[in-house]
């Protein structure tokens, strides 16, 4: 029975040990997700410290490869001060990926307010020129998320950009794809987004925070299993004592 038992835990440990390797992967790109996203979208919200998450899950990823060597090697050993490393590394990676799961709250409730407080500046910096970056970065969120100003498209007409060019239209940005022949202007709004940008940038770097969250909670719940399973090797391999050899009807040499 104990044979048995230390084989299924034994299993399964390597089981899960090939799984942190994919996990390890699947967190650097989650991680990576974010940097490249947020390069996006960082002139609506410059707060450097939300990537704090995003840097901690790529360091874990790293460290779930190696975890995934000392896994491995450990339990096909059954080497007791193996596993023991083992167990250790995973209850501090996983104290750190519930850190990442606050972090993640904390920055994701913080994002509504830091874009309503800059989103009309960056419209402000607004010239139309493509070696802007504001303007690129306006351009882009625009066309990728299928939305025209702030609330709406009228938002344009209170900006500097509207008033000095006097042409009574918005950036081609915010045209339908579909409508080939749009030119911006209000005088057929019906060619142009009607959503505003705002709620869609908030909605947009929200989920990216989701992403760091959900992917710090799963893998944290991965390697609590693979902490069970070392734990299940490490007690049935412990030495027996006097008193299990006289239950078990063993006898001393």
């Amino acid at each position: 029975m104990g044979a048995c038992g230390i084989t299924s835990s034994k299993t399964a440990l390597v089981f899960l040990n090939l799984i942190f390797w994919a996990a390890a992967g699947v967190l650097c790109y989650a991680g990576a997700y974010v940097f490249i996203t947020y390069d996006d979208y960082d002139h609506f919200f410059e707060d450097v410290y939300t990537l704090i998450p995003a840097a901690v899950i790529i360091g874990v990823g790293a460290l779930l490869f190696i975890i995934g060597l000392i896994g491995c090697y450990s339990t096909v050993r059954e080497s007791p001060c193996g596993l023991a490393s083992f167990v250790f590394i995973l209850l501090l990676v996983f104290m750190i990926e519930v850190a990442v799961v606050v972090l993640g709250y904390v920055y994701r409730a913080k994002v509504e307010e830091r874009v309503n407080s800059s989103i009309q500046g960056v419209y402000d910096e607004y010239n139309g020129t493509n070696s802007d970056a504001a303007s690129r970065a306006i351009d882009y969120v625009q066309r990728q998320l299928k939305c025209c100003g702030i609330h709406n498209y009228s938002d344009w007409t209170h900006t500097p950009w509207f008033e000095g060019s006097k042409n009574n239209s918005v950036p081609i940005s915010c045209c339908r794809p579909d409508l080939e022949t749009c030119t911006g202007s209000l005088t057929r709004t019906e060619d142009l987004f009607q959503e505003g940008c705002e709620a869609l940038v908030v909605k947009k770097l929200k989920e990216i925070m989701m992403y760091v969250i959900l992917a710090a909670v799963t893998f944290a719940t991965i390697q609590m299993l693979g902490i069970l399973c070392a734990c299940a090797v490490l007690c049935q391999r412990r030495p027996a004592s006097n008193y299990d050899r006289l239950i078990t009807g063993e006898t001393y040499g």
